[in-house]
């Protein structure tokens, strides 16, 4: 059973930076693909960003440019590192892990408000 828990997440002003991290109870060199999604009050989950195991990054048009993700195989985590937040930008922030199963964590809430 995989494991996966965010953090990072918080209040931050609008144009301000965070980077949340998720971090695997196993190695996270097999996964095929991890990601992060989100969701908004009233809204549908989200992906926003995503890296496969060959390190193929993938975003949602709206984050292009600002997030970044990444990983340290030595840590077992992955990163989104967001750039110019925007209160659009606020919600739960889910980690995302996909090998035989798909694996989610219990997310970490971004607000961006000032």
């Amino acid at each position: 059973q995989v494991q996966l828990v965010e953090s990072g997440g918080g209040l931050v002003q609008p144009g301000g930076s965070l980077r949340l991290s998720c971090a695997a109870s196993g190695s996270i060199v097999s996964f095929n693909v991890m990601g992060w999604y989100r969701q908004a009050p009233g809204k549908e989950r989200e992906l926003v960003a995503r890296i496969t195991r060959g390190g193929v990054s993938n975003y949602v048009d709206s984050v292009k440019g600002r997030f970044t993700i990444s990983r340290d195989f030595a840590k077992n985590t992955v990163y989104l590192q967001m750039n110019s937040l925007k209160p659009e930008d606020t919600a739960v922030y889910y980690c995302n892990a996909e090998l035989k199963y798909v694996y989610w964590g219990q997310g970490t809430q971004v607000t961006v408000s000032s």
